[in-house]
């Protein structure tokens, strides 16, 4: 027996939305929507794709939009689960995602600048590519356990702990395939590397929770 939805049918419109974005992208670069499916563990993907990466990407945008729009149906399942309860409105929901979505930009932004600075151009770029995959791998594997949790699992603590160490470890993958794959150049650079991690990978996370206590 299915549980209680726990909000209205603009829910079911944002789920049918991801779907058909994702259904659209599959159709319209079906070649490669394909091997993006076996990202991980595969470095394929990214070492043909990687080649032709252009500052604005139709199959990266598309997968962005779910990206977001998967993230902030999940920040609201969060929130749910591990405070008050709260209805769903639709202003404060495009409010969610459009804070989201200028978070990951301005990110991506704020590395490219990095990278121009520090003069290693070329691996940021490439690293940028790679963890941006990763990331749109997540928004796909977070669509049908949005499905799940709004439509027929009652979301607990747990099981939001062992959603976000599964996204922890797919991010992880990805750190240490890039990392692997460029070593030899993040070795000769490693000094700028570790500054950029320190300041645009580490200290994000560290201001994050210190917000959240």
């Amino acid at each position: 027996m299915l549980r209680e939805i726990i909000s209205n049918e603009w829910i079911t419109i944002l789920i049918v939305l991801c779907i058909s974005i994702l259904a659209f992208a599959k159709a319209a670069f079906s070649n490669r929507f394909n091997d993006f499916l076996w990202v991980i563990g595969n470095s394929k993907y990214l070492k043909i794709y990687s080649r032709d990466q252009k500052f604005i990407d139709q199959f990266d945008g598309l997968l962005f939009l779910n990206l977001i729009i998967s993230l902030a149906l999940f920040f609201f399942i969060l929130y749910n689960t591990f405070f008050d309860s709260l209805a769903f409105e639709l202003i404060f929901f495009f409010k969610l995602l459009i804070g989201i979505g200028a978070i990951i930009l301005i990110k991506v932004l704020l590395e490219r600048l990095i990278g121009s600075l520090f003069e290693i151009d070329s691996l940021i770029d490439s690293y940028i590519f790679q963890k941006t995959n990763y990331k749109n791998y997540i928004g796909l594997v977070l669509l049908p356990i949005n499905i799940l949790l709004i439509f027929a699992v009652q979301p607990t603590k747990t099981i939001i702990y062992l959603i976000i160490g599964l996204f922890l470890i797919i991010n992880l993958v990805g750190f240490v395939s890039s990392f692997k794959t460029h070593q030899k150049l993040v070795f000769n650079n490693l000094f700028y590397f570790i500054l950029y991690l320190c300041a645009l990978e580490i200290a994000p996370y560290i201001i994050l929770y210190k917000i959240l206590n």
